[in-house]
């Protein structure tokens, strides 16, 4: 019994992420209606009340999903790298050049920090610094890169990172702008490194 209402809250809960993701990727988080959304779902706003207080939770609970998955594509980036420094660039420009894909740029990089404030604030920041922070120290004790306080440079890769992103994002001309944002954070990344060759 405990199982089967388990069973049924994780399937509402779905489906309202998938209804309202639906929405605000294709009208943006605004002009998304409660009403349309909970009645795709074939729920009420009852349900949407009662599982995500109200229209900013369920935002909160999209991206929650949405960096969820990008954070899987980035592992699979990484670990189909080479070496450790190539799958820590690599990882690096896949998360700025994310910011292209429609729905990524519009729930993550524009609703996303309008609704629900500044993106290192977020709580998913904290493990993005320490993700960074690990990768950073493996490379250290490799010694692939300088001797660096990695919590320091993992938040300076990270604020750099998520700029980069919300600028791509907010561009006239996303394509130009994520070329020359993945150049120049290449460049950065490259003052890291010990061997350079």
């Amino acid at each position: 019994m405990r199982r089967q209402r388990h069973d049924m809250v994780a399937e509402t809960r779905a489906k309202l992420i998938a209804a309202a993701r639906q929405a605000f990727g294709a009208a943006g988080y605004a002009e998304a209606s409660m009403d349309d959304f909970t009645a795709g779902a074939g729920l009420t706003r009852g349900a949407l009340y009662h599982h995500f207080g109200d229209k900013k939770g369920l935002l909160q609970a999209v991206i929650h999903q949405i960096d969820a998955e990008m954070t899987a594509r980035l592992n699979r980036v990484s670990a189909a790298a080479p070496n450790r420094w190539e799958g820590f660039v690599g990882e690096c420009v896949a998360y700025i050049q994310m910011a292209l894909e429609p729905e990524i740029q519009r729930i993550m990089f524009r609703d996303g920090p309008a609704v629900l404030g500044d993106i290192s604030q977020w709580p998913s920041t904290n493990g993005c610094i320490a993700a960074l922070s690990d990768s950073l120290r493996q490379l250290k004790a490799e010694g692939a890169i300088i001797d660096i306080d990695i919590e320091v440079a993992a938040r300076l890769i990270n604020g750099a990172s998520s700029h980069a992103a919300l600028w791509i994002a907010n561009s006239d001309a996303p394509e130009e702008t994520s070329r020359r944002a993945v150049d120049g954070f290449r460049a950065l990344l490259e003052g890291l490194r010990v061997d350079k060759k």
